[in-house]
């Protein structure tokens, strides 16, 4: 009886550790890239510090709760105590510097994890080559699968990303007609990907293997199987890879984008030899069918007119976009370009 009670409570144990471990992301904690590395360590340091305020007062608490116990006739009663200087100092001055702390590595952090920034190092100690260009890989966010586009190898994949290890990657994120979050956890953190716009991210992975990553933004029916394989691989089976998608696959044309866009669900993974050049481009701008027009065409005719009556705005000329920290090209492929 009482190895089954054991047993049983050993079980029991073991369940409510599953339990309260099931909603954790294992990739957040063990990353292979070193941007979602650098983010793991801020997790582990801002938790760290608001330790140091909460462990103390857990201890306190059950302190003074056991010396004022009305059965310990020593514990000195003061009804008249209403102030003390060394206490106030005490509980103002560590909370003070705990958020002094935390708001200088926010700032900080803010600062050189910034997605349109390239990256620094690839890994702790080996930093970024300036000289060589990152990969670029344009990412569109469909209903309900992921369409990836590499302009420079001229190939495109739905719900698969291949990534060589140790190589900065430019991501030009978007939308086509639905707000997601692009969210790889072992790469990097939540970039929102939205319909008419393009975000960033600088990313790198070091380590090989096969990783998942998803949409963290709730956008319809078919939500939860917005999923993607990562594959991290080496520069070697990266070209491999390459040159077999362009031998075996079809292209992606126009037509067959068009067909793409339709909602699907679990969408299976898709290779394709090739892909429209400014493809990406149309579909920022929104103007991917025949005859569509485009939005920075539209800005663009707005911004002569403006410019030939005079017209002006609070900020300058009508139809102007506003100061930004990041560069805004006229025409081309980036809507939001960054420390280039």
């Amino acid at each position: 009886m009482a190895i089954d009670l054991v047993r049983r409570r050993k079980g029991f144990v073991t369940l409510a550790a599953s339990a309260l471990l099931a909603g954790c992301e294992r990739a957040v904690l063990d990353p292979a890239g070193d941007i979602a590395l650098q983010q793991r360590d801020l997790i582990y340091f801002s938790t760290g510090l608001m330790l140091l305020v909460i462990v103390p007062v857990i201890f306190l608490t059950v302190l003074f709760a056991w010396h004022y116990r009305q059965s310990n006739k020593k514990a000195v009663y003061d009804p008249n105590f209403h102030h003390s200087t060394a206490l106030e100092l005490v509980i103002w001055s560590i909370p003070l510097l705990i958020i002094i702390t935390l708001g200088a590595v926010t700032w900080s952090s803010t600062h050189l994890l910034d997605p349109f920034r390239r990256l620094d190092r690839i890994e702790a100690g080996h930093a970024t080559n300036a000289a060589i260009e990152p990969l670029r890989v344009q990412v569109v966010a469909m209903d309900w699968k992921w369409l990836f586009i590499y302009p420079e190898q001229n190939i495109a994949t739905v719900n698969e990303l291949v990534l060589p290890v140790d190589r900065e990657v430019r991501f030009d994120i978007t939308s086509t007609n639905m707000m997601n979050t692009f969210y790889a956890p072992t790469l990097a953190g939540m970039i929102y990907a939205m319909p008419g716009m393009q975000s960033q991210l600088h990313a790198v992975i070091n380590r090989p293997g096969e990783y998942e990553g998803y949409s963290a933004n709730y956008s319809g029916a078919g939500f939860s199987d917005m999923r993607f394989r990562l594959r991290g691989v080496s520069e070697a089976e990266f070209e491999q890879w390459v040159r077999q998608t362009q031998a075996t696959s079809a292209p992606l044309t126009t037509a067959a984008y068009l067909d793409l866009e339709a909602p699907t669900e679990r969408h299976p993974a898709t290779l394709y030899s090739a892909a429209p050049p400014d493809l990406f481009v149309r579909i920022v701008n929104r103007c991917v069918r025949a005859g569509a027009p485009c939005i920075h065409d539209q800005m663009n005719h707005r911004r002569d007119e403006a410019a030939t009556t005079g017209e002006r705005g609070p900020q300058g000329p009508a139809h102007a976009p506003a100061p930004s920290a990041h560069e805004a090209p006229v025409t081309g492929e980036t809507v939001h370009g960054a420390h280039e």
